[in-house]
C-alpha cells in the first residue's frame, strides 16, 4: 500500500464558537465547501465517557458470535442492535464491507408519534453499564451536533436555530463499528467508497489510519489524519440536497491497513445525525440562482429518502 497524501482539512475548535460564532461558522463552512469534511477539536463530548464507550465497544464485539447474533433483527434494515460481518455493501460496489456494527438510536417515550418509524433500542445483557454509557454518549453527540448545525445555519445566512425543529426527536443513529483483523490477501476493503445518507456525521476513532476522502479538485484519494481526540465531521447527502450542493457530500472510504497492521482490529464510532422522519428535504431558496438552478425540484421526506438509500446499500431488501 503506497503512502497516501493527507488532505489539508483544517482542525477547528468548537470552543471558538462561543467567542466568535460568525468566525467559527465561516471557517466550518469554508472547510465543508472545499472538502465536505472538517476536523473539530474541543467538541465537548467528555473524554471519560469516550474512554468507557471504547472499552464497552471492544467488550461487545468480543462476545461469542452466537450471542451477538441474538441481537440481530432480520429484515430490520440494521436500524437497531447488531449487524453481522460482511452484510453492508457500498452503493454500486461488487464486494461487501469487512465490518460488523451495532446501532443505538434515540430513546423515545412510550407512544411517541415517531415510534412507528423509529424502532426501540435493543440492549445487550452484557457488557454491564452498556445502556447507561451509550444513552449518555448519544446525548453528548446530539449536543455537539446541534452546535455544529447552528454554525452551518449561520454560514448559509439562516437563523442560527433554523435546524432546531428539523432535528428535534431526529432519527439519528450512533454506530459502533468493528473492523476485525484481516488476512494479507483479503478481498474487498473495510468500508467501500460511499457517501453518508444523513445531514452530518460526527466521527470518533479516525486516528487509526485508513479513512480517506476523494478530492474533487484533483480526483485523488487523500488520507484524513485528525489529532488525538478530535472529531471528524462530514456533510451527508441530505444536507447536500438541502443546500443544492453548496455543501457537498464527499465520497470517502476506509482502506485496508498495511500488512503489518492487518492483524489488529480497528474500531470507530460515527454518529449519523438525521432530521425527524417527517422533515421535508426541500432545497433552500438561498442556494438557488440562475447559475445554480434547483437540482431537486421534487422535495422528499427524510423517512422516504432514508428508505430509498437503505435499499441501495443492502440493509433493506425490497
Amino acid at each position: 500500500m503506497t503512502d497516501t497524501r493527507s488532505a489539508e482539512v483544517p482542525t477547528l475548535s468548537l470552543a471558538d464558537q462561543d467567542r466568535d460564532p460568525e468566525g467559527f461558522a465561516a471557517a466550518l463552512g469554508e472547510s465543508f465547501e472545499r472538502f465536505g469534511f472538517a476536523i473539530v477539536a474541543d467538541h465537548g463530548v467528555p473524554a471519560g465517557l469516550i474512554d468507557r464507550a471504547w472499552a464497552q465497544t471492544k467488550a461487545l464485539f468480543d462476545l461469542p458470535e452466537e450471542e451477538k447474533r441474538r441481537y440481530h433483527v432480520p429484515g430490520g434494515g440494521g436500524a437497531r442492535g447488531y449487524t453481522p460481518f460482511k452484510t453492508e455493501i457500498a452503493k454500486d460496489a461488487k464486494v461487501v464491507d469487512l465490518k460488523e456494527f451495532w446501532h443505538v438510536g434515540r430513546e423515545l417515550p412510550e407512544g411517541h408519534a415517531y415510534a412507528d418509524r423509529m424502532p426501540a433500542n435493543i440492549w445487550p445483557d452484557r457488557p454491564e453499564g452498556f445502556r447507561e454509557d451509550f444513552v449518555a454518549l448519544f446525548s453528548a453527540f446530539d449536543r455537539a451536533g446541534d452546535r455544529l448545525l447552528s454554525a452551518i445555519a449561520r454560514h448559509l445566512k439562516l437563523n442560527p436555530h433554523w435546524f432546531d425543529p428539523a432535528v428535534k426527536d431526529g432519527n439519528s443513529v450512533l454506530r459502533l463499528l468493528h473492523y476485525p483483523p484481516i488476512s494479507a490477501d483479503a478481498e474487498g476493503v473495510r468500508a467501500g467508497a460511499h457517501e453518508d445518507i444523513n445531514l452530518i456525521t460526527l466521527l470518533l476513532g479516525a486516528e487509526e489510519a485508513g479513512l480517506e476522502l476523494l478530492d474533487r479538485d484533483s480526483g485523488e484519494w487523500l488520507a484524513i489524519r485528525p489529532p488525538e481526540g478530535a472529531m471528524v465531521v462530514n456533510v451527508g447527502d441530505m444536507l447536500q440536497r438541502l443546500t443544492n450542493h453548496v455543501l457537498p457530500s464527499t465520497t470517502h472510504r476506509v482502506v485496508n491497513p498495511p500488512v503489518e497492521r492487518r492483524g489488529f482490529s480497528r474500531y470507530s464510532m460515527p454518529f449519523f445525525l438525521h432530521p425527524a422522519p417527517d422533515f421535508l428535504i426541500k432545497t433552500l431558496p438561498g442556494t438557488i440562482s440562475e447559475g445554480h438552478p434547483d437540482r431537486y425540484p421534487e422535495p422528499i421526506t427524510a423517512h422516504d429518502y432514508l428508505f430509498e438509500r437503505l435499499v441501495e446499500i443492502g440493509l433493506i431488501k425490497k
